[in-house]
């Protein structure tokens, strides 16, 4: 279903692009402009998302890495990879034309401090982009790690970080062969400056620039409206469309879009019937092609991948029986309570809060309440399942140890996923309203990136369920 505001939404986003960047971003603008107006789903076309990849990613590089290693007290950090083992966090640095390392690829990232630039080098055969120099003369020095080793004993840093990391598996991506061949070649005076790179690999990862900020509504925006489209009469004609083709018209949605996405969304039901939810139902143990029949609530699960920035999100529909022109009170007031656990929960975001007491005190307010709740809620980004403060997971409500210890900060961005469990007498069973929504946490506090799913659609459809 087209959604009316989109390309006002665009307008404002290439708007603000534009604004904070001094200009540098107009030739984006001019191109995305004319797209946002004549597309329901404005979509660039793969070169000019290269542009925009690569403008983001130098901005990344060039002005927030170096507050970054700051902020850590990391002076070098040196990330290492083979070609199609690539750390993640080196994949987030490659250029767009580079879909994956060549050979093997060392990145070396040195702050000398004071005014001076960061240094950004590539140990490498090749220049890695425009960003990071290639600094290996195979004709001076045949060994690769050799070339590292001087690089580090001219600079001499306080502390050399590598990625290895017992909490965050997007920050351990030094692999056990590279490690022992770069160990083997340091000199012992370097070793002991070694430290883990697992905080400012996070950081690097969770922390969205001001581009990235304006560009994230946009992609949110698109892949509401590919739920909304789903979750219509366009897509389901209760009693012979079934969960798994929802399922698979949502991924032909995507792959037709030209976009990617990082999970195979999910479509399940609930309905006045003797089965009982449970987690394992709905993550690996759903009944699969089920008919979607009059009087049942959808729920799906969905997310897309879109200028390596990804979604995630859960809302809901109702089939209207025949005679019914209304949601039933019954599941408007069901579906309110999920509403307020979000509610709940963000307003427990605070900076400098650890994502465990994010989530014990959001689940001591909802039980004050009288909410049956279950918060499992997480960052996104350049991942799905991003890096950060875990804010609990499906079956750990006590808290997660080590990822659920991280602190929040600002300018990251969040899956607000969680569920709420309401008796239905009209039903004779407790049901689960399951949310998720994305969102950004900045100094001003928490928003929805593109708003939140405030109404049940109803199918056939209503205008203006999500505000």
């Amino acid at each position: 279903m087209k959604r009316p505001f989109l390309h006002l939404h665009l307008l404002f986003a290439v708007r603000h692009l534009c604004s904070t960047v001094a200009g540098q971003l107009l030739p984006f603008a001019l191109l995305l402009f004319p797209l946002a107006l004549s597309a329901q789903y404005p979509i660039l076309p793969e070169r000019e998302r290269a542009r925009v990849v690569d403008e983001i990613l130098e901005d990344r590089l060039t002005t927030l890495l170096p507050q970054l290693m700051r902020r850590e007290g990391i002076d070098m950090w040196i990330i290492i990879s083979r070609e199609y083992n690539e750390d993640p966090v080196m994949r987030t640095m490659l250029p767009s034309t580079w879909l994956s390392a060549r050979r093997r690829t060392i990145m070396v990232f040195y702050d000398a401090g004071g005014e001076k630039p960061l240094e950004k080098l590539a140990i490498a055969r090749y220049d890695v982009g425009n960003l990071l120099k290639g600094e290996w003369d195979i004709n001076i020095q045949p060994n690769q790690w050799l070339a590292l080793v001087k690089i580090i004993e001219d600079r001499n840093p306080k502390k050399i970080a590598l990625d290895f990391s017992k909490d965050y598996g997007h920050a351990d991506g030094l692999t056990y062969t590279e490690h022992n061949e770069f160990m083997a070649v340091l000199p012992e005076k370097q070793k002991a400056k070694i430290v883990s790179a697992d905080r400012l690999a996070v950081a690097w990862l969770e922390t969205r620039t001001e581009k990235e900020a304006a560009i994230y509504p946009l992609i949110c925006r698109i892949s509401h409206e590919i739920i909304q489209e789903a979750f219509s009469e366009k897509v389901i004609q209760p009693g012979v469309t079934t969960t798994d083709d929802v399922v698979w018209w949502m991924r032909q949605r995507v792959t037709d879009l030209g976009l990617e996405t990082w999970f195979h969304p999910t479509v399940d039901i609930q309905r006045f019937d003797s089965d009982n939810f449970e987690h394992l139902r709905t993550f690996s143990k759903r009944p699969s092609k089920q008919v979607i029949m009059p009087g049942d609530l959808l729920h799906c699960d969905f997310g897309i991948t879109y200028l390596r920035l990804n979604t995630d999100q859960q809302q809901n529909a109702y089939v209207l029986r025949p005679g019914e022109s209304e949601i039933p009170d019954f599941l408007k007031k069901a579906f309110a309570q999920g509403n307020r656990l979000q509610d709940i929960l963000t307003e427990k975001f605070k900076a400098g809060t650890t994502g465990n007491k994010m989530l014990l005190d959001a689940l001591d307010q909802a039980k004050k309440e009288g909410i049956t709740g279950s918060i499992y809620s997480h960052p996104i980004g350049v991942h799905g399942h991003a890096a950060g403060p875990t804010i609990g997971m499906w079956d750990q409500q006590q808290g997660v140890k080590g990822p659920g210890d991280y602190p929040l900060f600002t300018n990251t961005a969040y899956s607000i996923e969680l569920n709420a469990a309401v008796e239905v007498a009209e039903w004779k069973k407790t049901i689960r309203i399951m949310l998720e929504e994305d969102g950004y946490y900045t100094t001003d506090g928490f928003r929805y990136l593109d708003g939140r799913q405030k109404e049940i659609f109803s199918i056939p459809r209503k205008l203006a369920n999500v505000k």
